[in-house]
């Protein structure tokens, strides 16, 4: 699909949606529900070719620039409706701070909605946010918080904690440790977590679009149950057929397990991670009734995609794909 001139007006009734971070894990739940509603996406990416799984749905449309160039942004926002931020980093990189995605570019955003009379935005943050949280990546998503906030621009935020689907680093995760190490040490095992099915996240964004009553509201999503971080690696473990010891560490091994896992290229924890359990993961209320969304068990959908049987039908689909 071709890139569109920017300001492309959507077809008649609909939003104008602009989506940062909509190539991501989130953001394919996200883009694909707005566009099964009925709405005009423009996704902007610095790298088309990470939203190939965007390019067919209708109503979509993938543009190639950098959400951090003010040029570029107020040239897509323009004839927008609305904008969905869903940009986040767990691990700094390079030019990829906390700072940097977390609070800088939030303040850019909401800042170019005003400028260009975008009406509404849609934020997402993430759960235990707060200025005096254990992490620089808690605290940092409480500052882009306050940013959106103080825009002036109609706002909803989504705290959302973390999130499971097909393509999640996060049962995936564990599922490939235990694929390959027959003893799994863990860091923060006792950590609590209340892990929420991302197309469920999806949906309340997309409802929230058209609902004044969530306007200048922040929403606390969480799956129904509360597990700790063993007991979600073990279920994992039995759902992969992959039945490991698992070993709790303290807090200094848990320190040196995270600083050594830091120099990998993409690190399974970092000590901020390891910071950022030291508060519970979990809601303080049910799902929103808003929106109508009863939360999906980690139970009824981690099988299709942990399970063996889904991880040979994956391998399966690659070879074809290879032609192998």
């Amino acid at each position: 699909m071709s890139e569109p001139a920017a300001g492309v007006a959507a077809p008649a009734g609909r939003d104008r949606v602009l989506v940062v971070g909509g190539s991501g894990f989130v953001g394919r739940y996200v883009v694909a529900q707005l566009s099964a509603a009925g709405q005009f996406v423009v996704v902007l990416t610095r790298r088309r070719s990470r939203a190939r799984h965007l390019l067919l749905l209708p109503t979509v449309q993938v543009v190639e620039g950098d959400p951090h160039d003010d040029a570029t942004i107020a040239r897509h926002m323009r004839g927008m409706t609305a904008l969905v931020n869903l940009a986040g980093v767990l691990h700094e990189r390079g030019r990829n701070t906390f700072e940097r995605v977390h609070i800088e570019l939030p303040r850019r955003l909401a800042a170019a909605c005003r400028n260009a009379g975008v009406a509404r935005i849609l934020h997402m943050s993430a759960l235990r946010a707060g200025a005096d949280a254990p992490s620089r990546y808690l605290r940092s998503k409480a500052e882009g918080e306050a940013a959106v906030a103080a825009s002036g621009v109609a706002w909803t935020i989504f705290r959302p904690s973390v999130m499971f689907g097909r393509e999640d680093t996060f049962l995936n995760l564990f599922a490939t440790l235990a694929r390959w190490s027959p003893v799994l040490p863990l860091a923060a095992a006792n950590a609590r977590f209340q892990p929420v099915y991302v197309a469920d996240v999806a949906a309340c964004f997309v409802r929230a679009l058209g609902d004044n009553e969530t306007i200048r509201r922040g929403y606390d999503l969480c799956g129904p149950t509360v597990y700790t971080l063993a007991e979600l690696v073990r279920y994992v473990c039995e759902l992969s057929d992959r039945r490991r010891p698992i070993v709790a560490l303290g807090p200094v091994l848990s320190s040196v397990q995270a600083r050594v896992m830091e120099w990998l290229p993409s690190p399974p924890m970092t000590r901020d991670n390891l910071a950022s359990m030291q508060v519970d993961n979990v809601c303080e209320a049910g799902f929103p009734a808003r929106f109508g969304v009863v939360p999906a068990a980690l139970e009824a959908i981690a099988p299709a995609y942990i399970a063996p049987a889904a991880q040979r039908s994956r391998f399966d689909a690659f070879r074809a794909h290879g032609g192998r």
